[in-house]
């Protein structure tokens, strides 16, 4: 069993955050996803948004549904300028599968020229694209198949992945495979709250499983591709850090190895070990073994935001909910600031050997009172990582502006840019000027 590492906490009044240093040639960024920015998509999740509960409710906080969203998809170009306007490097997106590939086997060489477009504008504009292939949504005709319950079906999204590598490779370099398959497997698998919708632990690990499996064909495909060894490919792994509410009671302890091991180590250990297994109480073990799992990366891209603090509940249906103590400062999702997080989660991701990238951190921040202290006091616990030896290439804040966040909707604000959705204004916040600053003091060593 894994050793879960201590519940660090450091002294915020001794620190000197202006003590950070990045190296040389860091990369800087900012990220999106498709769906949650460019608008008018069709697909899994803008079915999913307008679906209604057993309850009468929607799925989605206040109702919401993405629509328009940003509409990144016409307005890229202003998009790319206010990028540049940040001074950063890199912008992370996702390519919009039900858009490229509306209906099964059949791809449209507009949607594809599109993202060619982005790629060329960002290039042209001095910034480094950064390409995620799955970032949550399916195409409805993949999910009506069952997507990746179904070991078989990962054969589509590989044939999908292989299309988008053959149209943008002359333009990208750095590739994600699938984001954070864990959220996509707890949020829809485990507790229901992004489609499908379902409560099944069992089906969970064998997603996870798939997810797994799915990106370490492509990672080979991809790499066997001509001039595939001159690509970087990597796959995005959320890590929150699980934490016992009562550090001196067992079962808060047993809970937070369960859930670590499910969520965040178990996809550690399939890259290092080949060997995967996905267990929780009252639900029999998924496990297998690939030995090519084993090294099947570039570079591992971690997002990270928190941690999760867990309290112990005797219920076997119900057997832990997540709590905070008063004295943590809350931001607008059900998580605090903790900036020892990043901390713990890069020391975790180390010990894969090889080189990482934050490809998410941010905060949902309404008021703009918390931006600035969250961008300097977790930039600097990623510097001090980094004084310690981690091998870490870029940082890539999430996100670029404000968008619509899967069930929480419109409600929650992450964005360094304020947008508002009548007028589609982007306006910078007070508090990313904090990023924008520290950005200017690096790039420019």
């Amino acid at each position: 069993m894994q050793v879960l590492h201590p519940e660090t906490r450091w002294d915020w009044n001794e620190i000197e955050v202006d003590t950070m240093d990045f190296p040389s040639g860091f990369q800087w960024g900012v990220a999106t996803a498709a769906h949650q920015v460019e608008g008018n998509c069709i697909n899994n999740w803008s079915r999913w948004e307008k679906d209604i509960k057993e309850d009468g409710g929607g799925r989605i906080h206040n109702g919401d549904i993405s629509g328009l969203a940003c509409d990144h998809w016409n307005r890229y170009n202003e998009d790319i300028s206010l990028i540049k306007a940040l001074g950063v490097d890199v912008y992370r997106f996702s390519v919009e599968w039900s858009k490229i590939e509306p209906e099964e086997g059949k791809f449209d060489i507009i949607a594809l020229q599109h993202y060619r477009d982005v790629a060329t504008a960002l290039i042209t504009a001095g910034i480094t694209p950064v390409v995620t292939l799955h970032h949550f949504t399916n195409p409805l005709w993949f999910e009506d198949m069952s997507a990746f319950e179904i070991e078989d079906n990962i054969k589509y999204f590989i044939r999908f992945s292989e299309y988008i590598f053959e149209g943008l490779k002359d333009k990208v370099n750095i590739w994600c495979t699938i984001n954070e398959p864990a959220v996509y497997t707890s949020q829809g698998y485990f507790n229901g709250v992004f489609p499908p919708g379902k409560q099944n632990p069992e089906l969970a690990g064998n997603v996870m499983k798939n997810l797994l499996l799915a990106h370490t064909s492509i990672y080979k495909k991809l790499k066997n591709h001509e001039d595939g060894k001159n690509h970087k490919i990597g796959i995005v792994k959320n890590i929150f850090p699980f934490d016992p509410y009562n550090r001196w009671n067992p079962l808060d302890w047993f809970v937070s190895r369960t859930l670590d091991g499910v969520f965040n180590q178990g996809a550690l250990d399939y890259f290092q070990t080949g060997e995967f297994q996905f267990s929780m109480p009252g639900m029999d073990k998924v496990t297998f073994k690939n030995s090519e799992g084993i090294g099947a990366l570039d570079f591992i891209g971690l997002n990270n935001y928190s941690h999760q603090r867990v309290r112990s509940q005797l219920n076997l249906n119900n057997f832990f909910q997540f709590e905070f103590y008063p004295e943590e400062q809350m931001t607008d999702m059900a998580y605090p600031i903790y900036p020892e997080a990043i901390y713990r989660s890069i020391k975790r991701v180390v010990n894969l050997g090889v080189p990482i990238i934050i490809t998410e951190n941010g905060v949902a921040d309404k008021k703009d009172s918390l931006r600035s202290i969250f961008i300097e006091r977790y930039l600097y616990a990623v510097s001090k990582a980094i004084s310690e030896g981690a091998d870490i290439r870029g940082y890539y804040y999430w996100s670029l502006m404000d968008n619509f966040e899967w069930a929480e909707g419109y409600e929650m604000k992450f964005g360094l840019y304020e947008v508002d959705f009548i007028t589609q204004k982007r306006s910078l916040r007070q508090g990313s000027k904090r990023y924008k600053d520290i950005v200017s003091r690096f790039s420019n060593k």
